[in-house]
């Protein structure tokens, strides 16, 4: 059974650690704790049934609650798939912004960090070159730098 559990935005990889420590520290029913990329604020949990998920969050920092209804497998599945759809942005490409301020904006790549999964850009066609950095999936690659080899 999958469960939605609420957490603190920007604090999911911490609780999830936490959650996980408890695991093996209590020998709980629970099988997985997935951190799904795009879902800020929220963890899923794979248990035996939802008292094991309760007890596992129980007075645990940054957890604020669960989701009253449980996520269906072929749902879950659905959210593992999406992530799966990563684009290989690279230093030079060109990408237009999909989402934020900046949508409908084209930019040039000047630096890729793929552990946060953000990229740092130069907006073209601005009279002040300002670079900003935001969230690779906030952009969509438009044209691959040239190799020059």
């Amino acid at each position: 059974m999958y469960f939605i559990v609420r957490v603190t935005s920007s604090q999911e990889k911490i609780t999830t650690d936490i959650l996980e420590n408890k695991v093996v520290k209590t020998g709980l029913p629970v099988f997985s704790i997935v951190l799904v990329g795009g879902m800020k604020g929220y963890l899923i949990i794979e248990a035996e049934n939802e008292n094991a998920c309760r007890d596992l969050i129980a007075n645990e920092p940054h957890v604020k609650g669960m989701l009253k209804s449980e996520l269906k497998e072929e749902e879950f599945n659905k959210m593992l798939e999406v992530k799966q759809e990563v684009q290989n942005i690279g230093v030079n490409d060109t990408i237009e912004f999909i989402a934020g301020p900046f949508k409908g904006y084209k930019a040039k790549v000047i630096k890729t960090d793929s552990l946060k999964d953000d990229i740092t850009v130069e907006l073209m066609d601005v009279a002040v070159q300002i670079p900003v950095t935001t969230k690779s999936n906030t952009a969509r690659l438009i044209a691959k730098a040239e190799k020059n080899e």
